[in-house]
């Protein structure tokens, strides 16, 4: 009887008149899904510019400082928590540099360059698992180094590290927990707003995490498609 007292308490917050809670979940469900899936378009794009700097030929003294570069870069990302990315970039860089970019952008920013850190080896594995033949054959063409790695080895990458690409998104969505530290909405600031309005925990964050369950499953079964997909079609071919 206690736990449907406290759902009662809860349902009445969350989608009476004086809460309407409702609304501010959509806010931050919206919020949760852009910066993560805006966070991997950014990490996949970059991260694939890095990676073919990281698997490039060192003969020349450019890709050796490029490499050096990139390696600070992946090294940095990794190395520190998101949470202190964000807060470096929300209350420090951005105000010293006189930008104001929102919160939101910041964290879909923030979170592009901290996934393009791990993209970038995710898509490294990748692109060196593709035959390097693949390579030669581009580049006896007459097609640039970019050319035939944008055209021929990247996409050919894509489909070998389509699963690893679907974890990454998955911890972006979680790690977008983080993100009420820089005053941006998402799920966990919404469900912490309702606890404290009503000094009951227990239901909003089981709601919470159901949320995030769901939609880690949802993602998860995207991808188990889309690799069906590309094996059918690498069948056909």
């Amino acid at each position: 009887m206690d736990i449907l007292r406290k759902w009662e308490v809860f349902w009445e917050k969350f989608s009476g008149p004086e809460g309407a809670w409702h609304r501010v979940l959509e806010e931050g469900l919206k919020n949760t899904l852009i910066i993560a899936f805006l966070g991997l378009a950014i990490g996949i794009v970059l991260g694939t510019l890095i990676a073919s700097i990281k698997v490039m030929p060192k003969y020349k003294l450019l890709p050796r400082v490029l490499d050096k570069i990139c390696s600070v870069y992946v090294g940095f990302f990794r190395g520190t928590p998101i949470v202190v990315q964000l807060l470096l970039a929300y209350y420090v860089l951005f105000p010293l540099m006189d930008v104001q970019l929102g919160s939101l952008n910041t964290c879909i920013l923030v979170f592009g360059l901290n996934s393009a850190a791990y993209c970038s080896e995710i898509m490294r594995g990748g692109i060196l698992s593709v035959d390097a033949g693949q390579m030669e054959a581009g580049r006896a063409v007459g097609l640039s180094y970019f050319t035939t790695m944008m055209k021929i080895v990247v996409p050919q990458a894509i489909k070998n590290i389509l699963p690893t690409l679907g974890n990454e998104l998955i911890a972006l969505v979680k790690d977008t927990s983080v993100v009420s530290f820089v005053a941006a909405v998402d799920l966990y600031k919404t469900f912490n707003e309702i606890g404290n309005r009503t000094y009951e925990y227990l239901i909003p964050y089981t709601a919470m995490a159901v949320i995030y369950i769901v939609l880690v499953a949802i993602i998860s079964l995207g991808i188990k498609l889309m690799e069906r997909s590309l094996r059918k079609s690498d069948r056909r071919n």
